[in-house]
């Protein structure tokens, strides 16, 4: 079967009924609070990437979102909600902490929550809910720190075609096992999370030659069918249910130069829809400016369950008992630390205060957002008295943050391959970039990473990734990938050696030169460049597997079974693994062991996948 690749896989209810009948009853008259006394049941909702503008119910003509619109609708729309970070992973424990990065410590995907914070499941668990979450995407697995306090944390994502974990997983999944799981929860008072991915890029299907943006619009229609589907599986206990249902984060379709999310902090990506419906909600739309880090309080109220001090938690509760009254000079916050982590750039941070908002960055930022709402017009050197009063209202930048060196390897694959990581890395020497200087190279990097771009147009967009940042390793490996996948093994190894002398700090520049050595019947240097791979990635199941597979192949079968074993151990579901040790084993003579692996192979394969011929068929020779 040849080598393991690195990222190339070698394997090859209607919703009008639901918002009429099934989604609370009979509509609550404007104004009107719904249910008297608290909620009994908590459904959040979060959609990750989702803007807006793109929801019928913020004015998006073309929306294709009848159930958001309906909940909007009969309940409470907060018409400028803002995430707390333009990032997965920060923003989401923004919103479930109540707490602004600095203090929580998650500052980008990959980077943990500080240990011991209390978050929403924590504290509904200490009051004697049951508490399940149900996540569709890697920035958000349990390892990061926000499956404290749920009983359980759906976060299993289903396998690649070469058996390696994938990084998402679509909306029907997780929809499908947050239900199985809210029906086996009794009587039990329940807070239930789930998370959607799909208007994360890649939209649809890019092959299709539509619109990025039409594609985008298909997504926000599926996930909105899938919070349908969580609505009508609540059956008679949706009365009862308080639902939240919002965004991480918005999505740049080319303002300010930026593509996807995660660069800057305009309102382009932190503006976010942010909808309530349930018992003690009234019918209305809320223009103040509010946080994502306003829900926690918002909710503990609503669902009759104390909230923290003032002080504990920088979120203020909008609605229910406890709400604050509407303070138009309140500051809220919002930082992005992905420029500094992804490109060696300057992190930028936000404050917007009485109609201004303050961009903390090399060259700094003002914009009256009442006369300016695109945010295209800089007043920081015309109004220098209002740039430096909210300048000084900015928290303190919080603890030092840890890098992409500091996350372990498979954590640092996953986030490069969901667009995150994806730089240079810091750059020594010299004052901060800009990250608006640099967004021309932003932007390609971007539509690389979003998986938009595939053939000669993703060769020529790393091509010009790399005219601009020659010794970007990441561009290098993804382009040297690309050039694989188009039988152009020799231009690959001159970049596969360029990103392993630029200290790539994972095994897949390793693992591309080693592929395509083997291919070219350079068995020893193919070797060789595995050994190192092992050493820069100690125990990881690919490179094993690669080091067994070649040394069967070249007559070695003995001295293959360790590392094979070793990566089956590691990793039963690495597929290609477990059919190299059943052939190694075969090669040995050893024909009743090889025949029990690849029985077990035949029963982990999915039902569909190409390769079960193949495994049966050397099932068959061995009995």
């Amino acid at each position: 079967m040849g080598l393991v690749p690195a990222r190339v896989a070698g394997w090859g209810v209607a919703l009008a009924a639901c918002l009429s009948a099934a989604c609370g009853g009979p509509t609550p008259a404007p104004g009107s609070a719904g249910p008297a006394g608290p909620a009994r049941h908590l459904l959040l909702v979060t959609i990750d990437t989702l803007r807006a503008d793109r929801v019928g119910a913020y004015g998006y003509a073309r929306a294709r979102t009848p159930v958001l619109d309906g909940l909007a609708a009969a309940g409470l729309r907060l018409d400028r909600a803002y995430a707390a970070a333009p990032v997965t992973l920060p923003s989401h424990a923004s919103l479930l902490t109540g707490r602004y990065p600095p203090t929580h410590g998650a500052r980008h995907n990959g980077i943990a929550l500080a240990a011991g914070q209390p978050t929403l499941a924590t504290r509904l668990k200490a009051a004697g809910f049951a508490t399940g979450a149900f996540v569709a995407a890697f920035p958000l697995d349990h390892r990061f720190g926000l499956a404290a306090g749920f009983d359980s944390y759906g976060d299993r994502l289903p396998r690649r075609a070469d058996g390696r974990p994938a990084d998402e997983r679509p909306g029907e999944q997780v929809v499908d096992e947050a239900l199985a799981w809210r029906h086996g929860t009794g009587d039990a008072r329940t807070f239930l999370w789930v998370h959607l991915f799909e208007p994360h890029a890649p939209y649809g299907d890019p092959r299709s030659g539509r619109a990025a943006a039409d594609r985008y619009d298909d997504d926000v229609a599926e996930a909105d069918r899938q919070v349908g589907r969580l609505l009508a599986g609540l059956g008679p206990d949706l009365s009862q249910t308080l639902i939240v249902a919002a965004a991480d984060h918005g999505e740049a379709f080319g303002e300010h130069g930026e593509v996807g999310h995660s660069l800057f902090v305009y309102d382009t990506t932190l503006r976010v829809p942010l909808v309530l419906r349930g018992p003690g909600v009234g019918r209305a739309v809320d223009t103040h400016a509010v946080s994502l880090v306003d829900v926690l309080p918002t909710v503990l109220g609503l669902l009759g369950v104390p909230p923290p001090s003032p002080g504990d938690i920088d979120g203020r509760a909008f609605a229910g008992p406890g709400a604050s009254a509407p303070d138009p000079d309140r500051a809220l916050y919002a930082e992005t630390e992905a420029p500094r982590l992804d490109f060696g750039w300057s992190a930028l941070r936000s404050i917007r205060r009485g109609g201004l908002k303050f961009i903390e960055a090399p060259t700094p930022e003002l914009y009256d957002l009442a006369a300016d709402p695109g945010e295209s017009a800089n007043l920081a050197s015309r109004r220098a008295p209002d740039a430096a009063r909210l300048a000084a209202s900015l928290p303190t930048a919080g603890g030092a943050v840890p890098g992409p060196a500091d996350l372990d390897p498979d954590a640092r694959r996953r986030l490069q391959a969901l667009g995150y990581l994806s730089g240079a890395g810091p750059a020594g020497g010299g004052p901060a970039v800009d990250p608006k200087d640099r967004v021309a190279l932003a932007a390609r990097i971007a539509e690389v990473t979003s998986g938009e771009l595939a053939g000669p147009a993703l060769e020529d967009a790393l091509r010009a990734i790399l005219r601009e940042d020659p010794r970007n390793p990441q561009a290098q490996v993804r382009l040297g990938y690309a050039l694989v996948a188009r039988d152009r093994c020799a231009d690959a190894v001159p970049l596969f050696r360029a990103a392993i002398a630029a200290g790539m700090p994972t095994a897949d520049a390793y693992l591309g030169l080693a592929g395509c050595l083997a291919g070219d019947g350079k068995v020893e240097e193919a070797a060789a460049a595995l050994a190192a791979a092992d050493a820069v990635e100690p125990g990881n199941p690919v490179v094993a597997a690669n080091r067994g597979t070649l040394l069967s192949d070249a007559g070695h079968p003995e001295a293959a079974l360790d590392f094979l074993r070793r990566a089956v151990q590691a990793d039963p579901d690495l597929h290609q693994a477990r059919f190299g040790l059943a052939i190694a084993l075969a090669r040995l003579g050893r024909r009743e062991e090889a025949a029990r692996e690849a029985v077990v192979l035949l029963q982990r394969l999915p039902a569909t996948a190409p390769q079960r011929a193949e495994v049966q068929r050397l099932v068959d020779a061995l009995r």
